[in-house]
């Protein structure tokens, strides 16, 4: 499978000869080269998931917002229909109250932070797994840590009353950290491997006044990885984002397939 973590950037007409508009016809060029399995948006305003739901119409795309309302920036899930198949769909909040839309840490921005969680199916090799996305607090490096926890202790407590518990996973997003930072911790255990490491940076805020980093992250269990990459397209100074889209091939360990 050919997995995306793509954080396509919020669309409010600020970014010049970079605005969204102008970025479209690259996104779409891309995507229809590469034909990834899984994309996994961050920063999808509801406008823009419009424009994905129209245009891709080989995949499904999942996701709300993460405002009370269900509105706002969504962390948006794309399969593509002929390959990938829904079991289930969660959405959860980054929050002591998980459940309750719109609910965040006390130390973090004003900004809630959403998971979009789906147990998926490959239907080529009936390999059954879990794919989380989301994207981190971009101010409280306490809220990206209770977060990051909060989803891999979601993860870890999987028992038999939840669908395929043993499942692989893959969790994706724009985490707003360093893979050395403090936050970033609870993930650097085994089984979970880290395919964005040695990459470089992810972010690059269009080569401008922004301090260039790495952040965006694609992190598997139960996964070989034949090949990841960054996406560094860019035309007369046009980027597909100010992130690099990453990209990873992955195929299931021996053993795990459903049967």
């Amino acid at each position: 499978m050919k997995i995306v973590t793509f954080n396509i950037r919020c669309d409010y007409n600020q970014d010049g000869d970079n605005n969204f508009c102008f970025r479209k016809p690259l996104i779409l060029e891309k995507l229809r080269k590469e034909e990834p399995d899984v994309i996994c948006f961050q920063e999808v305003l509801p406008h823009v998931a419009g424009w994905l739901k129209e245009v891709l119409g080989e995949y499904a795309v999942i996701g709300c917002g993460r405002m009370e309302d269900l509105e706002g920036e969504q962390v948006s899930v794309a399969y593509r229909k002929n390959r990938i198949n829904l079991i289930q769909m969660e959405t959860y909040w980054l929050s002591g109250t998980p459940h309750v839309p719109g609910s965040r840490y006390e130390d973090q921005s004003i900004c809630p932070r959403v998971c979009t969680e789906a147990v998926l199916e490959e239907y080529a090799t009936k390999q059954v797994f879990r794919l989380v996305n989301t994207h981190l607090d971009h101010e409280g490096p306490g809220a990206r840590e209770k977060g990051l926890r909060q989803i891999m202790d979601k993860l870890d407590g999987l028992d038999g009353r939840a669908l395929f518990p043993e499942a692989p996973v893959i969790i994706t997003g724009d985490m707003n950290a360093e893979p050395d930072s403090p936050e970033m911790a609870a993930a650097k255990r085994p089984p979970y491997q880290n395919l964005a490491e040695g990459l470089g940076i992810t972010y690059h805020g269009y080569m401008r006044a922004e301090t260039p980093c790495c952040i965006d992250y694609i992190i598997t269990k139960g996964f070989v990885c034949d090949s990841v990459e960054k996406w560094t397209d860019v035309r007369d100074g046009v980027f597909l984002s100010d992130h690099y889209p990453v990209c990873a091939v992955l195929r299931p360990e021996s053993g795990r397939r459903h049967e």
